[in-house]
């Protein structure tokens, strides 16, 4: 049997493509190679960070209060670094942070109003 190795891709739709882009890289360091994409090394990955494919019923209320049928997950390094980054920039931080065994989570609406989850790996 064939298998699928990762994501290899995260792709929606917007308003305007290009300032979203620059949007994310301005506000979470998103790689500026080119304005219209942004592609992660696995090894820039941290030792306990994965990417994670999670369908959820239809009938969550988690992506709220984004109208979206998605949610986009980024690791990152430093989660109040980030989340403070994304209000600075303009974003409008959804909930409180939580913390579990294997991390912290922080979320967030773009100006797109789409609803965005930043993890921050327990370290070790």
């Amino acid at each position: 049997m064939a298998k699928a190795l990762g994501v290899g891709g995260i792709f929606f739709k917007s308003k305007d493509p290009q300032a979203l882009m620059s949007w994310y890289q301005a506000c979470l360091g998103l790689p500026d190679e080119s304005k219209d994409y942004a592609s992660f090394a696995p090894a820039l990955m941290p030792k306990n960070g994965a990417t994670v494919f999670s369908p959820f019923k239809s009938t969550t209320s988690y992506f709220a209060p984004s109208k979206r049928e998605f949610m986009i997950n980024f690791v990152v390094d430093d989660l109040d670094g980030a989340l403070k980054q994304v209000a600075d920039g303009g974003g409008t931080l959804v909930g409180d942070v939580q913390s579990f065994d294997y991390g912290r989570f922080g979320w967030f609406i773009d100006p797109d109003g789409n609803k965005v989850e930043l993890w921050e790996p327990t370290q070790g």
